[in-house]
């Protein structure tokens, strides 16, 4: 069957009535989905901002610093610290981040109504720290096993000393009261929130010698509302008014003028034999071989402040101020010394 010709006008009638769509499925619009598309979950929206992230690396970088520096006089090597990254989870990918057997302290977070973190030490970064603390050479063997009780003992000196950094970063923003309460190796059995519960979690690189591993800081969001929700304002406010500051500190500054506090004057040190101290006994008078004139230290509090000369006022003895003030003693420890109070 030949085909019919088209008329000009039926042509245009065409065109006319299906111009659009025809024009909208002729030509496909491509989007990149993934671009344009982001998965949200509303059970767990994402609350840190930008602002807000930068205040918590601020933060922890603070606390890796701190604890870099307490290791260095306790490992007896080089130890860096470095914060990765901090990130919002659910609890139940926090635990599917651990591997098996992990380093895994719980702590208590007291006051807030039964609220848990976990603080991790990797593997690697466990056994280095129990072989530097038990003596080794810093390249220890990395045994496929759960620590043991000793083993455990002496890494929670160092967990110990991480909550302690945790709570001093925090201070500026919440009163954070940290308590280690127990210890897992593996990560299903860890219990201290939901599985849908979102928690903040610190990664802080460990770098010493051969050993690369991480230290994970995990703090559930239901402490942190008040940073979230407040913004990143420390806890610093004024109290009353002008007038009221005024009187509160003349109070201050009475009670800080009536504060007693010791005073003592001391003979310069000096030395006696074994022989001689042996031979001590009630009402023996040392030879101290010091000068009649010679000055004394003034000690106020624990701290050697001022130079003075001895002398007496009426019945009581009493000192006479003649050098200002004076660096603090090098050492706690003080020869034997003759002491007179004034």
């Amino acid at each position: 069957m030949a085909s019919e010709t088209l008329s000009q006008n039926e042509i245009d009638a065409l065109l006319g009535g299906g111009g659009r769509a025809a024009t909208a499925t002729s030509i496909p619009v491509v989007r990149d989905l993934q671009t344009e598309a982001q998965v949200y979950d509303f059970r767990r929206p994402h609350r840190i901002s930008k602002e807000r992230l930068r205040t918590l690396e601020a933060m922890y970088e603070r606390c890796a610093k701190s604890l870099e520096g307490w290791l260095l006089g306790r490992v007896r090597g080089g130890v860096q610290l470095q914060l990765q990254s901090v990130e919002q989870f659910s609890f139940g990918e926090f635990t599917l981040s651990l591997p098996t057997p992990c380093a895994s302290f719980t702590f208590e977070l007291n006051g807030s109504g039964g609220q848990q973190g976990v603080l991790d030490f990797g593997h690697e970064f466990a056994y280095f720290l129990i072989d530097r603390l038990f003596g080794g050479s810093g390249t220890p063997a990395l045994p496929n096993r759960a620590m043991t009780p000793i083993e455990r003992m002496a890494v929670r000196m160092v967990a110990d000393r991480v909550l302690t950094g945790v709570k001093e970063v925090w201070q500026d923003y919440i009163e954070l009261d940290l308590e280690i309460s127990g210890f897992e190796s593996i990560p299903e059995i860890l219990r201290v929130a939901n599985r849908e519960d979102p928690v903040l979690v610190a990664n802080i690189e460990v770098t010493a010698a051969d050993t690369r591993s991480l230290l994970l800081i995990c703090l559930p969001f239901a402490v942190l509302e008040r940073f979230f929700a407040g913004g990143t304002e420390r806890r610093e406010t004024v109290v009353g008014t002008p007038d009221e500051r005024i009187v509160n500190r003349d109070i201050a500054e009475h009670s800080v003028r009536g504060t007693r506090i010791p005073v003592s004057a001391r003979l310069p040190s000096f030395q006696l034999s074994m022989r001689e101290l042996l031979g001590l006994s009630t009402g023996s008078i040392l030879s101290t071989g010091v000068p009649r004139n010679a000055e004394l230290d003034v000690i106020v509090g624990s701290q050697s402040r001022f130079r003075a000369a001895p002398g007496r006022i009426g019945p009581s003895l009493a000192v006479r101020l003649t050098d200002g003030l004076l660096p603090a003693p090098e050492t706690d420890s003080l020869p034997i010394t003759r002491t007179t109070t004034s």
